[in-house]
Order: structure tokens, then sequence, then C-alpha cells
């Protein structure tokens, strides 16, 4: 995969030039988001498996949210466990950008009406320690990881219905939404992150469940293909930045009004309450 940008105080740049395609891609995902009206597919602009293209449309618009002011706090990996692979068609992991204002933690409730057409996933969450300035390995990760953080992703799509392709949810920002931490604990408390379990309930009955190795495996071969390939766009992961590793199992729409918890075993509970 070739970097379709620059950095510049750890912030993906646009080049000076894009073509048309990406910005008439960008200012159509763009215009949903800020409408609240979901879009058709990218991909009659862009190949289904273009991924190249697809990132550098979502460079466009994380850049000009940091031109407009948004901070970014993190990354996420997105598409890394099978059943939200099948859920949604696709066949490799993505990455995405987390902004500041995406950080619902602290939130009695939710805000449904931020979202278009919302999805919730539990996974492991990451605050890291120091920089990843280097390519690392899933034994090595832990080493720039301070808290592991049960965590939920609360993913959405500008495109209507999710009808989605790699593609679509690439220039999408991954499908960003919003996330919420819950409990954490210190890296050398953590438990094997392979072998932990995950339920999550929606107003109390069970309505996902999975397991570490759900997770490319482990969530330390996400956070390591996350740090990695953040690399290859010139924008390493930073001391600070929460990351989002991937969904633990299959994720389930957002109902309004309704209350959500995840328990993940060795990690702690997290939860979210929507508005109705």
């Amino acid at each position: 995969m070739t970097a379709p940008a620059t950095v510049k105080d750890n912030q993906m740049i646009t080049p000076t030039v894009e073509s048309a395609i990406v910005v008439d891609a960008a200012d159509r995902l763009a215009t949903a988001a800020s409408t609240r009206r979901p879009c058709p597919p990218v991909i009659d602009l862009i190949e289904p498996d273009d991924v190249d293209t697809a990132y550098r449309v979502q460079t466009h618009n994380v850049t000009a949210a940091v031109d407009a002011g948004r901070r970014i706090v993190g990354r996420k990996i997105g598409l890394t466990s099978p059943a939200v692979q099948r859920q949604l068609g696709v066949d490799q992991p993505d990455l995405g950008v987390l902004f500041a204002d995406m950080d619902c933690s602290n939130d009695s409730h939710v805000e449904h009406t931020r979202l278009l057409q919302p999805r919730i996933e539990a996974e492991i969450a990451f605050v890291l320690a120091r920089d990843i300035t280097a390519p690392i390995t899933a034994d090595t990760a832990p080493d720039y990881v301070d808290q592991v953080v049960a965590a939920f992703e609360i993913v959405d799509s500008r495109i209507e219905a999710w009808n989605i392709s790699l593609a679509d949810t690439v220039a999408d920002n991954a499908s960003s939404g919003l996330y919420v931490l819950g409990d954490s604990i210190p890296r050398t408390d953590a438990p094997d992150l392979a072998t932990i379990d995950m339920t999550m309930t929606e107003n109390g009955i069970a309505v996902s469940r999975g397991v570490g190795s759900d997770c490319l495996g482990s969530p330390w071969h996400a956070l390591a293909w996350l740090a990695n390939t953040s690399l290859t766009f010139g924008s390493p992961l930073r001391a600070g930045h929460v990351v989002l590793s991937g969904a633990l199992g299959p994720m389930v729409p957002v109902l309004r009004g309704a209350t959500y918890t995840a328990t993940i075993t060795g990690v702690g509970d997290v939860r979210a309450s929507f508005t109705a």
C-alpha cells in the first residue's frame, strides 16, 4: 500500500492537488455526515477493491476535519473479526482516525441523533505509553501500552443501508462513529488477550459473544497491524493515543433508548446508554 499523504505534526495532510474523483467521493461522504442523510456508495467513483484511492478519500476528509479544529486522539482498526467481515462482505482489516469529540466515555447517555445508522461492538482498547515509530510484532506490542481497556466502538456508516464494499468503508474513515471506554487495567496486569471472553447485552439480554482470538488471532496482533500500517502512511501512533483494536464479536444495531453492557474477562466492563 502506498502512502496517500505526507505528515506534519502527526496529522495526515493531503497532497497539494487531489484528483477530482477523490474530491467528489470525499464531498459526498462529508455531506452525508453533515446532513445526517446517508449517501449512495462511492464505488461508482472508486473500484470496490481500490484501497489506495479510498485511503486518499479518507485522508482528504480527515485533513478537512483537522483544519476545522477537530483533534486527533488515536486510531482504530476495523474488520478484524471474521463475524463482522461476513456481516459486511469484506475480507481484510482497515483503519481509521479517532477524534477527541468521538469519546463518549463520560456521557450519561449517548445522543442517538449524532448518528445515522449506528451499530455497536465490544472490543479491547489500548492507551499507548510511548510512540511507535518502528515496526512491531504482537510479541513486542505490549511494550508500548500503558492501559488495557474494555471498550465499545459505536460504528456508523454514511453509506445508505450499510451497502458497502471495502473501498466504501475505508473512504468513510473505516465507518467510524463514536466510542466509549470502560474499566481499565495496567498492561502488566493484562491476561492473555487471545483467550479472553466477551459477552455483550442489550437491556440485559445477551446479543453478542466472542473471544480474543476472534480479533486477528489476538488484540495484540491487531495493534501490531495498525501500528505498522500507520507507519506506511507516515502517521505513527503516539504516546497517549487511544487505539481501538477491533470487534471481539458480531456488531448489533443500536436501539434508541437501549442500554448496552459488555463484560470482558480479566479486563472489566463497559456500559453505554442511548437517548430515546
